[in-house]
């Protein structure tokens, strides 16, 4: 009776020590991460194939895309043509990025004009459910830095050195523009459009400087330091007013992406997420982006943080690694040097896939 007694006794507690089972297997939600692709992840579409690549990306068990800039200001009729037809075909357009705003980036006249066709934009996102419009602010992108590195077996990386492009002077086109010129300009446009489109249910996402070269072509760059993250975001407070957060880039600075992600989420400032790894040999200057399973960042941990910080946008497992199979296609896609095409993103999106898988679980 005493052993009856005291296994009743323990009966609750080892009860309550059991896992809670979850339905397997585990599914994205409106609430949890979404993976992602751009449209033209789907590879080479051949001729007379114009859903060859949309078919692609649903074969890889995404559901959401996002895609380039229209001109602006965006019109209603095409957007919402757009939205309607990813949605036959399962896909839910979910980010575009916007563009045509060199005047407001470098402080010039026109700048007004070009910002009241993004206001025009943000309106028209609004009106068709568009969740996200995503953007630059470089007044030069350091790209002149970039070269391919042989990985694994042969494979291509994308590497970075600032030796490559560091004294190299400014183009005429865009001139040099110091730190804080860059900080006034962006205040003058957030300013402008981040009510707007608190107003409109669109949230904001400013991509990094990437590279985050400590200096390009002779201008200073905004979104090249964590610190400078950080100072975006509460010129104007609003969830509106958000970043694109990339562990890769957080990495590339030297900073812990982890940490990073754990700032930025907990403030809800991340609006879109890009989740790629890199090597990093010196910060800022010299690094290569590699396969997610093999550099210095700490990507199951950074999927946790999203999860737990509940996190519920999307996630774009970007900038593969070139394959000798993608090589190997006629018209493959690479974007970068070392870069490749749809079967590096296969390989992306399967090992984004289990992280998340496994940090739902978990």
């Amino acid at each position: 009776m005493i052993q009856i007694a005291g296994a009743v006794a323990l009966a609750p507690s080892m009860a309550a020590a059991q896992p809670i089972l979850k339905k397997w297997p585990i599914a994205e939600g409106p609430d949890t991460p979404k993976l992602c692709l751009g449209l033209g992840d789907g590879g080479r579409v051949p001729e007379g194939g114009q859903n060859d690549g949309i078919r692609r990306i649903k074969q890889l068990g995404v559901d959401y895309v996002l895609s380039g800039e229209p001109r602006i200001p965006w019109q209603e009729d095409d957007l919402r043509t757009r939205i309607e037809r990813l949605k036959a075909e399962g896909l839910t357009l979910y980010n575009l990025m916007i563009g045509g705003f060199r005047n407001t980036i470098y402080g010039r006249p026109g700048r007004d004009e070009e910002i009241e066709k993004v206001i025009a934009s943000i309106h028209v996102a609004g009106k068709v459910g568009l969740p996200v419009i995503e953007y630059n602010f470089y007044a030069h992108r350091a790209m002149e830095g970039y070269y391919e590195q042989v990985g694994r077996a042969g494979a291509g990386y994308t590497a970075f050195d600032y030796d490559r492009m560091k004294d190299l002077p400014p183009l005429e086109r865009e001139g040099a523009h110091s730190l804080e010129e860059m900080w006034a300009n962006i205040t003058y446009f957030l300013k402008a459009v981040v009510p707007v489109a608190e107003e409109s249910g669109v949230r904001l996402a400013l991509h990094p400087n990437d590279p985050p070269a400590p200096l390009s072509r002779g201008s200073g760059q905004i979104m090249g330091t964590v610190a400078g993250w950080k100072r975006l975001i509460e010129i104007v407070p609003s969830p509106a007013n958000g970043i694109t957060f990339d562990c890769g880039v957080t990495k590339e600075m030297g900073e812990d992406p982890v940490e990073v992600c754990r700032y930025f989420t907990s403030r809800k400032r991340i609006n879109h997420m890009h989740f790629r790894n890199v090597r990093v040999e010196k910060p800022y200057e010299k690094y290569a982006e590699v396969f997610p399973d093999e550099g210095d960042v700490k990507m199951f941990g950074v999927m946790k943080e999203l999860v737990r910080q509940k996190y519920n946008g999307t996630i774009y497992p970007e900038h593969p690694r070139a394959l000798d199979y993608d090589r190997q296609q006629t018209g493959s896609r690479r974007g970068y040097p070392g870069g490749g095409g749809y079967a590096g993103i296969t390989y992306n999106v399967a090992y984004a896939k289990a992280m998340l898988q496994a940090a739902l679980e978990s």
